[in-house]
């Protein structure tokens, strides 16, 4: 007998249905074709020892299995509860009159429970596409997938809990998520809050400015200053996400299994990878099954590189071309794959190998040979992509013990938000344009204009302070952002002169 039924592979972010046909006919044998790879072909173990603990078995007949279309690579063990569904079916040992209207997914323990998978999201995304009316998937993922309107999710513990279904013995109960209600009733809590950040407050407007525009941002100081403090408050003053960033951020998630029982991601992503990570761990890829890397999951969020020159130089470099075109192209022989990766760049770093450039109370100083050495690991054109550039000192002590509290995260969000608000109005008519920090050379040549006055000061500072060319523009998106935050519809000498400060790499004594 044959009998059809599906499964669901994931491929970058996106899901293809699978389909699985069971044929069981006079002989002996257990044959799986369709591109399987070997945790797909081991599955017939965990099917035959979950079903024999289970009071089921595998018909001694023989058993053809086809994972169909062919041509896509079949893998790991997410369709164990797939392929041990046909079986039974075609073995007429369950009822199958409408298995052709579920998708069925999970990966087998021996004792025939539940395993979670990876991609829950896509697949149901998909699923609702096709026009699927049944999801079933181990209970773990059921939140997860129930996110998708239009499609009733079950959430199942073991293998019994299927077939008592299907046999009509014990109906399951469809996984209900109201999206908007949980979309909203988590939305104003951020984790991190910049109360707790004592003194600093030139900087906190410098990350307010960052946020508001869009805009990449370098935190230069010695250790003990407070970067990663800062770096880390920062996704709390972004505006909120939007229903649609949080499902289009929780895809990404969902592919890796990352996603938490509650199913949507509420909260802007925070990456924060190690030094010592490689070139596929920040960009994605892999030989095999691709992976989305940091910079992706750190999409519609932050993505906090600590210590910027302890990274490997060539790791830093694959970034450039997602850093312009919010997202990532992985190609390789057998396949390319696209990832969304629009993420804030937050880095850090020492100004110097020792830490203590700029602080004359500090023994420890390093030669200007050690300095060169040490800044070169940053190149100039990603340095192009970073609009701002801050000076961080440390706190002083009588800041430190201050019992009064700063300004909260919200109350800055509400100016952040206010202003991304403008650029929204401003951008309406560009495709891929949304804030400030994504304008080209043509967007700042119309919204940025100066008047004589600012173009005077800003001549003036380039020549006296040495700033480099590639400054030039990053200024004039910068001080747009401070006006758009003072709701001024011109930029004013004023934010031209804040933002200038906001260069401090680009001066001599630094990189030359």
């Amino acid at each position: 007998m044959l009998v059809k039924v599906y499964g669901s592979a994931v491929f970058g972010i996106e899901a293809t249905t699978i389909t699985v046909e069971v044929n069981i006919d006079k002989g002996i044998g257990y044959h799986l074709v369709g591109l399987p790879d070997n945790a797909v072909k081991e599955s017939s173990y965990r099917i035959s020892a979950a079903l024999n603990n289970n009071g089921y078995k595998l018909p001694g007949k023989k058993i053809i299995i086809n994972m169909a279309p062919a041509d896509i690579k079949k893998e790991g063990a997410s369709y164990d509860v797939t392929i041990a569904m046909g079986i039974l079916a075609a073995s007429k040992q369950i009822q199958s009159e409408n298995i052709a209207d579920y998708i069925i997914m999970g990966e087998l323990s021996l004792d025939g429970s539940l395993q979670p998978i990876k991609g829950a999201l896509p697949i149901a995304i998909k699923a609702r596409e096709d026009g699927f009316k049944h999801f079933i998937l181990p209970r773990e993922n059921a939140k997860e997938a129930a996110i998708v309107n239009d499609l009733k999710v079950y959430g199942v513990d073991n293998i019994m809990q299927v077939i008592n279904h299907f046999n009509q013995e014990e109906l399951l109960e469809p996984t209900i998520v109201d999206t908007r209600a949980e979309f909203y009733k988590h939305i104003d809590f951020p984790e991190f809050d910049f109360s707790d950040v004592k003194g600093q407050e030139s900087i906190k407007r410098c990350m307010e400015i960052a946020a508001a525009g869009g805009h990449n941002i370098i935190l230069i100081g010695p250790p003990g200053a407070g970067k990663t403090m800062l770096a880390k408050r920062l996704p709390s003053i972004l505006p909120p996400m939007t229903l649609h960033e949080a499902l289009e951020t929780t895809k990404i998630h969902s592919v890796v299994g990352k996603v938490s029982n509650s199913g949507l991601m509420y909260q802007r992503p925070f990456r924060s990878p190690h030094h010592s990570s490689s070139d596929i761990a920040l960009i994605g890829g892999g030989n095999n099954l691709p992976q989305p890397g940091e910079i992706s999951l750190a999409h519609n969020g932050v993505l906090f590189l600590d210590e910027l020159p302890e990274f490997k130089r060539g790791a830093l470099e694959v970034m450039r071309q997602p850093l312009e075109d919010r997202e990532v192209t992985i190609s390789r022989a057998r396949f390319t794959v696209n990832y969304p990766s629009s993420f804030m760049l937050v880095a850090s770093m020492n100004p110097s190998p020792s830490g203590y450039f700029n602080d004359a109370d500090s023994p420890m100083t390093s030669s200007p040979a050690e300095m060169q050495r040490y800044l070169s690991k940053i190149s100039g054109p990603l340095l192009d992509r970073i609009d701002i550039h801050i000076e961080v000192t440390p706190v002083p002590f009588e800041k430190l013990t201050e019992e009064r509290k700063g300004e909260t995260s919200i109350e800055i969000r509400k100016r952040v938000t206010a202003a991304r608000e403008i650029q929204t109005g401003r951008f309406k008519e560009f495709e891929n344009i949304h804030y400030n920090a994504q304008m080209s050379v043509k967007q700042i040549r119309e919204f940025c204009k100066l008047s004589e006055e600012s173009k005077t000061l800003l001549k003036t500072a380039m020549e006296k302070l040495n700033l480099s060319a590639r400054a030039y523009d990053r200024i004039l998106k910068v001080s747009r952002t401070i006006a758009d935050l003072a709701s001024s519809k011109n930029i004013a000498s004023d934010h031209i002169a804040e933002a200038i400060q906001y260069r401090s790499l680009d001066r001599e004594g630094w990189l030359g």
